[in-house]
């Protein structure tokens, strides 16, 4: 009698071991799946949301990789925190934003809000991300938008908006300010009176990091731009987000530093 339960528990525990053994060499996701990409709204409660032309970006958030989520509402930036679980499972902390008022915002901000506060799960089918609670249909449908390298480099920026004011051109201005990032890591540009020129790194997360930069040293007084605003844009973005041809950097989860659009000749 002793023998055959001796036998049965060291068959459970071997079954157990086998169980676990299997969970740990078998993870329950890739985090790059998800993190490092922007996951642009295409459905809120089933009903299809459709891109706004005037807006700067789209309706959309980012799984940072530090556990950090960040996006935009429509109107306002948002930021706060995410756990996953084994299963598929995902908690959204508490969220903070900024308190723009938008009365013609294309979805209602509470509603997209209150999607990560019910979330609980999440679906991934090939471009599609589905934010679910339950087994219910999903509470809203995202849609992948990694962004490539070539998105953004290799590309005329000109600047259209600087601390949220739009940017025009001087009568007397040589140019148009606007930036490139070369694909060999440098950077160049113009900013109303001088030009310059630097180094920049792209990193996981929509990171990027302006380094080294240096500008002419003409003197302009009859144009009328403030170029130190413009340049210390660049010592101040750590991060950017794009959509099509609109191009933003920023700083931590703020409103955007300044507004770009692609230019092509």
């Amino acid at each position: 009698m002793q023998t055959r339960i001796f036998s049965f528990l060291v068959i459970a525990l071997l079954a157990a071991s086998c169980n676990s053994s299997k969970k740990a060499g078998q993870p329950y996701m890739n985090n790059n799946d998800i993190t490092g990409v922007t996951w642009t709204l295409t459905t809120l409660g089933g009903q299809a949301v459709t891109a706004d032309s005037e807006q700067d970006q789209s309706i959309h958030f980012v799984l940072q990789p530090d556990g950090k989520v960040t996006g935009y509402t429509g109107c306002n930036n948002f930021n706060g925190t995410y756990t996953l679980e084994d299963g598929m499972r995902i908690r959204f902390g508490k969220l903070a934003s900024t308190r723009m008022a938008c009365p013609d915002a294309p979805v209602k901000e509470f509603d997209f809000l209150q999607v990560f506060e019910l979330t609980d799960n999440y679906t991934v089918n090939g471009n599609s991300l589905m934010l679910n609670v339950g087994r219910r249909a999903p509470l809203a449908v995202f849609t992948k938008n990694k962004t490539n390298e070539s998105d953004i480099t290799e590309k005329y920026w000109k600047l259209k908006t600087l601390e949220g004011q739009p940017v025009t051109m001087a009568d007397n201005q040589q140019r148009e300010a606007y930036f490139m990032l070369k694909s060999d890591g440098s950077v160049k540009g113009f900013a109303g009176c001088n030009t310059f020129n630097g180094s920049y790194d792209l990193e996981d997360g929509n990171r990027i990091r302006f380094s080294q930069m240096l500008a002419t040293l003409r003197a302009c007084p009859d144009v009328e731009v403030n170029e130190s605003e413009f340049l210390q844009v660049f010592n101040q973005a750590d991060n950017y987000t794009i959509n099509g041809d609109m191009l933003m950097l920023n700083v931590g989860r703020r409103a955007p530093l300044a507004v770009f659009e692609a230019v092509y000749f």
